[in-house]
């Protein structure tokens, strides 16, 4: 129930996982202030929704939780607690229905984002948290988060009004990443957390598009097509090969969508450590590479090679023109190596796309430093939660539930500390 006592609480950032710690702090006797830099909250969430907001997955649970990689192991715990079913029992209480794609995504029924914020803010409100929009925090008064005997430092915020000093006794930080930093999450706090000795990985672009060097005419005449039913490879920090299947699409700058998302880890890692990204696309998945070569070295008379692939094996368009991209001249000519290309087409990639264009971003505070309830170990009674911690996911609902799920552990933990009992 709304109401406040003394203790008080404050949740920086108003993205999903700052919203969600601040649930799980309401109703429990504490003040609940929510601090946000921009002039509303949720904006990089309704922006996520315009296509269609992506909840979570339906995968089962060893698969869903595969996607987060190396950090598996420190989000199974959060994914525990709020996983994908819990989510859309949450959503289902806040009136929104949901329903499973074909893709095993899950959406809101409308497929709309702002009628879920503004139920779950309407909701937010009435349990007694406090909205303080415009409210860029800067840090700690005195310059460090606490004194020697203990206590908190009062937090630092610049307003319309001018900076001011705001005392609370546990504090939730949820300012995101450095991906589209418009919307509010411009990575400013890495500073500070730096500043106070807290470890910071080093921010990258992730779920990214990369750059290629397409020739003038290339880009020309087919940037913005789809490039559909082919499959992306590469070799992992491993040895291992890596595949993925699915479509992408050809931009001016090089090549983005679902299924570079999905491998945009293993890329940038290779780009770290070789300067560059060689990837092979399989224009044909469907068909075995013998099947290709005896289609593709078939006789074709006085026909072009063009319309020899269209009619063998049914290569046009963007596929057709990226073949005469990255073969040359002597290559496009002979039928084995053109067969071959069909099968594993090379293809370099430059570099990530600037994070700010990123959907999202890796790296961040490093969960080493945080303990199981997302407290800082070097600063007691401040908790981090969401995309500024150091984890990364693909696009298909794991990023959301994954932020939403740590919020509510971050949020749990600042109640832990203040001793207040977990509602049932």
């Amino acid at each position: 129930m709304p109401g406040s006592t003394s203790v008080s609480v404050a949740v920086i950032g108003g993205g999903p996982a700052g919203l969600m710690a601040a649930e799980a702090l309401a109703g429990h006797g504490l003040r609940v202030d929510l601090y946000d830099a921009m002039p509303s909250v949720g904006r990089k969430f309704l922006l996520a929704g315009k296509g269609g907001m992506n909840l979570t997955h339906s995968e089962r649970a060893e698969l869903f939780l595969g996607r987060y990689g190396s950090r598996r192991e420190r989000v199974a715990p959060w994914l525990e607690a709020f996983g994908p079913d819990a989510l859309r029992a949450w959503v289902y209480e806040l009136g929104i229905d949901t329903f499973v794609g074909t893709s095993g995504r899950v959406f809101p029924t409308d497929m709309k984002a702002a009628p879920l914020l503004r139920a779950w803010l309407h909701r937010l409100r009435a349990s007694g948290v406090q909205f303080h929009m415009r409210h860029r925090w800067l840090g700690w008064g005195d310059g460090a988060p606490g004194d020697a005997a203990g206590d908190m430092s009062p937090l630092r915020f610049a307003t319309p009004d001018g900076e001011k000093l705001i005392a609370a006794d546990a504090v939730v930080i949820a300012l995101g990443g450095a991906s589209w930093p418009r919307l509010g999450s411009d990575a400013a706090w890495v500073t500070t957390f730096v500043q106070q000795g807290v470890p910071v990985q080093p921010l990258l672009p992730a779920n990214c598009g990369f750059d290629t060097p397409w020739s003038a005419h290339f880009k020309d005449r087919f940037a913005g097509q789809p490039l559909k039913s082919v499959t992306l490879s590469l070799t992992g920090a491993d040895g291992r090969e890596i595949s993925r299947a699915g479509e992408c699409l050809i931009t001016e700058t090089g090549i983005e969508g679902s299924l570079v998302y999905a491998l945009s880890a293993p890329i940038r890692e290779q780009w770290l450590a070789q300067g560059e990204a060689n990837v092979t696309l399989d224009l044909l998945p469907d068909l075995p590479l013998q099947r290709v070569l005896a289609e593709v070295t078939r006789p074709r008379g006085a026909r072009s090679m063009s319309s020899h692939l269209q009619s063998r094996v049914g290569i046009t368009g963007v596929k057709a023109g990226l073949l005469h991209e990255c073969l040359n001249k002597d290559a496009f000519t002979d039928t084995t190596r053109v067969a071959h290309a069909l099968k594993a087409l090379p293809l370099r990639l430059l570099q990530p796309r600037p994070i700010a264009e990123a959907i999202s971003t890796a790296g961040g505070v490093a969960l080493e430093a945080l303990d199981d309830s997302l407290m800082l170990k070097s600063v007691p009674g401040v908790f981090c939660a969401g995309e500024m911690l150091d984890w990364e996911a693909p696009t298909g609902g794991y990023l959301l539930t994954a932020c939403l799920a740590s919020g509510r552990v971050a949020g749990q933990g600042a109640l832990a500390y203040l001793g207040r009992e977990l509602a049932v």
